[in-house]
């Protein structure tokens, strides 16, 4: 006997109203139940299918359409819908603004509880396509299928493909064919590498037996015109390895640094691997404002180079350094904001938990001949101390720009200790930042905030605001 489902498998007259977390539009039907769903956009109405319920939440998919969103338009990529990125390619890019702009400042007020005395308008994206600097594909011998191919008895899923994996989809992934994130030569590249992969019969992993050789590809590229690639292999086989490598160099003269590696484990993670340089720079440079940076393989660099100095800039803005500043930086990566308000400042110090993007913001740091910064590396919560205070002297304005999980509570209790004038809080998670303010709200007014788009056609955005001590 089947097992009953203890949730409607439809509901009826889905009135989306807003966009929300990870691609996805919220709705309710006419009896007020609440629904998610990808593919629909705020002002449909739908029927929507429902696949999951969890803690009284609805997961569906639309079906049918009574209503459309005067906000949608025409995706442009062939695997809208498939590979999972860009998953609003289907909403109009200023609906989209106005929906993470709406979403950074219900989300400041609904978890954290805090006043804005400025709400600024987000800042868009000059560019909304081609705008990453960084991709990673997987290298695979299994092709996804859609419903329609699996129908299809004479469709294999035995395919050597180079692209993106499907949620859920873990041996198998989606051939790409032309990806609108990053600008050429990547497109060139991809599709360059996989022919010369078959052509020289280099075997693509398979996932499940855990057999091959061409698993992984990264591209890297700069606005000046620099391209690194990374390519990992399954086993160290240099009789395949290296005859590959020249071809790849000899096919693309191009690409300017040239890296592989090993990667014999279970998992796809990169940085914790050697990266075996085999022709061209030990690195790619960028340049941010006046900042020139030295970016190796496992270096972490903001994807969207453009739109990034645009957020330094909205930092930096807020800030309103006069020169005579001491100044900390915490969470660092290789010093990008650090180094981009050295010339601003007296002094600045940045902390960042990994050791190797530490030895970036050195090396950055000597490249641009800058004498007021120093670098530390270990976890924020414990090196910012009182005795680094001490040592350093009391901050005057201190920047923050932690990972998604936020500041760690000994980290926000450091900060009201050491109790500087102003901060800068720049957050890739609104969510977690709404938490933060509230237990920095007793001390610290947030005089303004600037929600910053760095990832068009995603629910991903920045967020940058301004704290004042009370």
């Amino acid at each position: 006997m089947a097992r009953r489902r203890r949730f409607p498998e439809m509901l009826f007259q889905v009135a989306f109203t807003s966009m929300a977390d990870k691609g996805r539009c919220v709705g309710r039907d006419p009896e007020g139940r609440v629904v998610f769903a990808e593919g629909a956009a705020p002002g449909d109405v739908a029927d929507v299918r429902i696949f999951k319920k969890r803690k009284g939440v609805l997961w569906g998919r639309p079906e049918h359409f009574h209503q459309k969103s005067e906000d949608r338009v025409e995706p442009f990529c062939d695997h809208f819908g498939v590979c999972g990125g860009c998953k609003w390619q289907h909403v109009d890019y200023n609906a989209q603004l106005r929906h993470k702009e709406q979403g950074v400042y219900d989300t400041i007020q609904r978890i954290g509880k805090v006043e804005v005395a400025e709400k600024q308008p987000i800042l868009g994206g000059a560019e909304t396509t081609y705008y990453r600097n960084k991709l990673e594909f997987g290298c695979a011998n299994r092709r996804w299928l859609t419903e329609e191919e699996v129908k299809d008895e004479s469709i294999s899923q035995m395919e050597n493909v180079v692209g993106f994996h499907r949620p859920g989809a873990y041996d198998k992934l989606i051939q790409i064919d032309h990806c609108y994130l990053q600008a050429e030569p990547s497109n060139t590249l991809r599709n360059g590498i996989k022919a010369l992969a078959i052509e020289m019969e280099m075997p693509f992993f398979d996932m499940r037996e855990r057999t091959g050789m061409i698993r992984q590809l990264m591209i890297r590229t700069s606005t000046l015109g620099q391209t690194m690639i990374l390519i990992a292999f399954f086993e160290d086989k240099q009789d395949m390895i290296k005859p590959f490598l020249a071809a790849v160099q000899e096919k693309f003269p191009q690409v300017t640094s040239l890296f592989y590696c090993i990667n014999p484990k279970v998992n796809e993670y990169l940085m914790d691997l050697e990266m075996r340089l085999y022709s061209g720079q030990p690195f790619m440079e960028e340049k941010l404002g006046n900042v020139r940076y030295q970016i190796g393989p496992k270096s972490f660099f903001q994807t969207n180079t453009k739109q990034g100095e645009r957020l330094f800039e909205v930092a930096a803005e807020f800030a309103d350094l006069k020169g005579t500043e001491n100044v900390y930086d915490l969470y660092t990566g290789i010093g990008s904001i650090a180094l981009f308000l050295a010339d601003k400042c007296k002094q600045v110090v940045g902390i960042e938990e990994i050791a190797a993007a530490i030895d970036d913001a050195k090396k950055n740091a000597a490249l641009n001949e800058i004498e007021n910064a120093v670098f530390y590396a270990g976890d924020v919560k414990d090196i910012l101390t009182t005795e680094f205070a001490e040592k350093h002297g009391k901050p005057d304005l201190l920047i923050t720009d932690p990972p998604r999980a936020g500041m760690h509570p000994k980290v926000v209790q450091m900060l009201i200790q050491l109790g500087a004038p102003r901060m800068v809080y720049v957050s890739c998670n609104p969510a977690t930042q709404a938490r933060d303010l509230q237990l920095l709200d007793e001390h610290y007014r947030v005089e303004k905030m600037r929600p910053v788009d760095m990832f068009p056609h995603t629910a991903h955005v920045e967020n940058v605001a301004l704290l004042v001590k009370r």
